[in-house]
């Protein structure tokens, strides 16, 4: 399977009044073509800002560095600006958690629809709305072309994430990064989006990035899932590897956090203690080390390196070392 995306030691900081928060240390993944790669982790763990910086969509005050960023066989870490607005939106594209601030409340659907393909196609207005129909109705939205008509805050929350999923999708784009898209949406509509993405993905065959904190909504569309904590990436794996098999605690932790509807046991949820490192001043060790029941010295000093414990299964936890004590998972059981 070849490479779409290949990311090499990715950092990202800002720059602030108090000082440089390092919001990402080091990161390095790949995800192949056709596939789709889950990005899980809390809020301010760095998820989001690792995706907006392989898109350059960070305001002035961030730093990007990189060995090296690959899109479809081109290095695109060094592009100029005019360069990467030819790629965002055209052969890679973002879908924001909350499509009431994403979408645009003076302009109508359509005209929020047709810009993209106007501007990276150079199509008719009228070739043009005939593609943001097929789209719509792609999407599962009824009556199309009344809706081109109508603006954001005449659909509902569903329907608006729906319509984001369609922007991206509409210049058939190789790479769609979904960040936190079922968010601020109920179970039910939440369900409908991730079966949407998960369709269009086998139907057009478009890799996805899926960012969120909850391990439950990665369970039903990703192949591969990376677990962030602190700015790094502090275990990758299949989904089977990640639920069934998982080696740092922290992810222990997050998939103790999250409801087993297959237990025949009334559990309570187990909530991870305490609070993500202040990554103004990362600490030298692991970055959970503070929060980590199983914790030893090593971890408080050492940054610990991705063992390999498996093909294509890695984790950084000094437990995966073979002189650490034996310490067995205290999971609940795996999601499917």
């Amino acid at each position: 399977m070849s490479k779409l995306l290949e990311v090499k030691n990715l950092k990202t900081s800002f720059k602030t009044h108090i000082g440089d928060v390092q919001s990402v240390r080091g990161v390095s993944f790949y995800l192949n073509k056709g596939e789709a790669l889950g990005i899980v982790g809390e809020s301010g763990c760095g998820k989001s800002v690792t995706m907006m910086s392989i898109m350059r969509l960070l305001p002035d005050n961030a730093v990007i560095e990189a060995d090296s960023i690959q899109f479809d066989n081109k290095e695109i870490s060094n592009l100029k600006e005019k360069e990467m607005q030819t790629l965002r939106g055209n052969e890679m594209a973002m879908i924001f958690q909350d499509p009431m601030t994403s979408l645009n409340p003076l302009y109508t659907i359509g005209e929020q629809l047709t810009e993209h393909l106007i501007k990276h196609k150079k199509i008719s207005k009228k070739e043009a709305e005939e593609k943001a129909i097929e789209m719509l109705k792609l999407v599962g939205i009824p009556s199309p072309e009344k809706r081109l008509k109508q603006y954001p805050h005449e659909f509902s929350g569903g329907m608006r994430q729906r319509v984001m999923i369609a922007m991206s999708l509409i210049c058939n784009p190789k790479l769609i990064i979904a960040d936190e898209p079922t968010t601020a949406l109920d179970v039910t509509i939440q369900a409908q989006i991730l079966d949407l993405m998960k369709d269009l993905k086998n139907k057009l065959d478009t890799s996805i990035i899926l960012i969120t904190h909850d391990l439950g909504v990665v369970a039903d569309l990703c192949t591969r899932i990376n677990v962030m904590y602190g700015g790094i990436i502090v275990e990758e794996g299949t989904d089977e590897d990640i639920f069934y098999n998982p080696k740092h605690p922290y992810t222990w932790g997050l998939l103790n956090s999250v409801p087993n509807p297959k237990s025949d046991k009334k559990e309570k949820l187990k909530p991870i203690e305490g609070q993500p490192p202040d990554l103004l001043k990362p600490p030298v060790g692991c970055p959970f080390a503070a929060r980590c029941k199983y914790a030893m010295k090593v971890c408080v000093d050492h940054l610990p390196p991705l063992f390999e414990i498996s093909k294509g299964h890695k984790a950084a936890c000094w437990l995966n070392h073979e002189y650490a004590p034996k310490v067995e998972a205290p999971i609940k059981g795996g999601e499917e």
